[in-house]
């Protein structure tokens, strides 16, 4: 087992390992507001705790507005992205299929 996978996948959402390192980091900007869905933003279990989680938005979501830092969009896939969310669930909303992301690159 790679202990840096361990950290950052803990499939329980308490992985917090960051691509720049460390754990938690801070909110940075709120300027940018849950209006629309395709929104990235980062997923977080309060003030100044964000990690390696994210979310997209399926629809407009103003209150995550100030909990939530939005930090970027999709602009090219919302057909894929609305395929995701349509993605039958189970207990917990947890998907009954595996959704992967993959070779997505740095974000």
């Amino acid at each position: 087992n790679d202990p840096d996978v361990d950290v950052c996948a803990q499939n329980d959402g308490t992985g917090i390992m960051s691509i720049f390192g460390g754990g938690k980091f801070p909110d940075e900007s709120f300027a940018l507001k849950h209006d629309a869905p395709g929104l990235l933003s980062m997923a977080n279990s309060g003030k100044d705790t964000n990690g390696c989680q994210f979310f997209v938005t399926c629809a407009k979501c103003d209150f995550l507005d100030n909990k939530h830092v939005v930090f970027g969009r999709i602009i090219d896939g919302m057909l894929v992205m609305r395929k995701v969310e349509n993605v039958p669930t189970g207990p917990n909303n947890k998907p009954k299929i595996p959704v992967i992301i993959s070779q997505c690159g740095e974000m």
